[in-house]
């Protein structure tokens, strides 16, 4: 990651959104740039403009917590854009660069998170890391997500079944807001570790295969990923509208538990619990193949 045109890049498409009637400046005569100039962030963040034009330009080591809040405030950053700030300058640091090569690239789910998982028979849940691979799902999540986890080797990565395979718009009906999504929390997780070759390696072959990833990726746009809705189409049971809570896992940091929920009596509740048991007839079918296929002469089930 270059983390110097990532930190200018980042600014200036931030200050490119702020106009200056937001933030009560006045707005008289001709306007060379869209939204505030260079000079009018310092200003609103109370350092000169050679200073501030210093750490447009990725020169940020050394700033310190208050000048970057005080840039924050002045560019109207939400929580995520702040952490994000933050998070490129420790990135330009030599401690931020031996930290993120420290951090163990490997996230296992434990077997007792699995256990908790499979618990939850009623809503679908998958296990997903910073990279977008679903790195563990319980049945139904794993029924729910069945189309990423075609044609991919395990773990599948979300992002690259979004951008790269031709049903995407299909499983996902609002396509273009799964991926913005999916562009904003990659963003993230790159500036959160800008030596992960794994990070690296997706994003560079998601810009050289796909002109919709690039252009999001250029925009620098960053949220969250803790709550909402999503719409799902699924070949089997049909349109679902599902609520997600997304929980980080204290024990294995990088890794997030995500859980479905449909709203009671809707015709997305009907949805689920249509894939509940598609998903069990499913893997009884499968189970019955496993036994003939490993004991080709036990004596088969009787129908009826």
């Amino acid at each position: 990651m270059e983390t110097a045109k990532d930190i200018k890049d980042f600014l200036m498409t931030r200050r490119a959104k702020i106009t200056p009637d937001q933030v009560g400046l006045p707005t008289s005569g001709r306007r060379r740039v869209p939204g505030l100039r260079r000079e009018e962030v310092a200003f609103l963040a109370g350092v000169s403009a050679e200073y501030y034009v210093q750490i447009e330009r990725g020169q940020i080591a050394g700033v310190s917590d208050e000048v970057l809040h005080a840039i924050a405030t002045a560019l109207q950053l939400d929580d995520v854009e702040t952490t994000h700030l933050f998070d490129l300058a420790r990135a330009a640091t030599k401690a931020g660069k031996k930290a993120s090569r420290a951090r163990s690239p490997r996230q296992q789910v434990t077997q007792s998170l699995q256990a908790l998982i499979d618990s939850m028979v009623g809503a679908p849940t998958i296990v997903q890391n910073g990279r977008l691979d679903i790195v563990a799902a319980n049945p139904l999540g794993r029924a729910l997500y069945g189309a990423v986890y075609e044609h991919q080797p395990e773990p599948p990565n979300l992002a690259r079944f979004i951008f790269l395979d031709e049903r995407a718009d299909e499983i996902f009906p609002n396509w273009e807001k799964a991926a913005d999504d999916a562009v904003a929390l990659l963003r993230v997780e790159a500036t959160r570790s800008p030596y992960s070759k794994a990070v690296a390696a997706l994003v560079g072959e998601l810009a050289t295969r796909s002109t919709e990833f690039g252009t999001r990726w250029a925009a620098h746009d960053v949220r969250a990923h803790r709550s909402g809705t999503k719409q799902f189409h699924h070949s089997a049971v049909g349109d679902m509208t599902l609520r997600f809570e997304a929980l980080d896992v204290a024990s294995a940091p990088g890794l997030t538990v995500i859980g479905y929920t449909a709203e009671p009596a809707s015709p997305s509740h009907e949805a689920l619990m249509l894939l509940s048991s598609w998903a069990a007839t499913e893997r009884d079918a499968l189970s019955v193949h496993a036994t003939e296929s490993t004991h080709p002469h036990a004596p088969k089930q009787p129908r009826g």
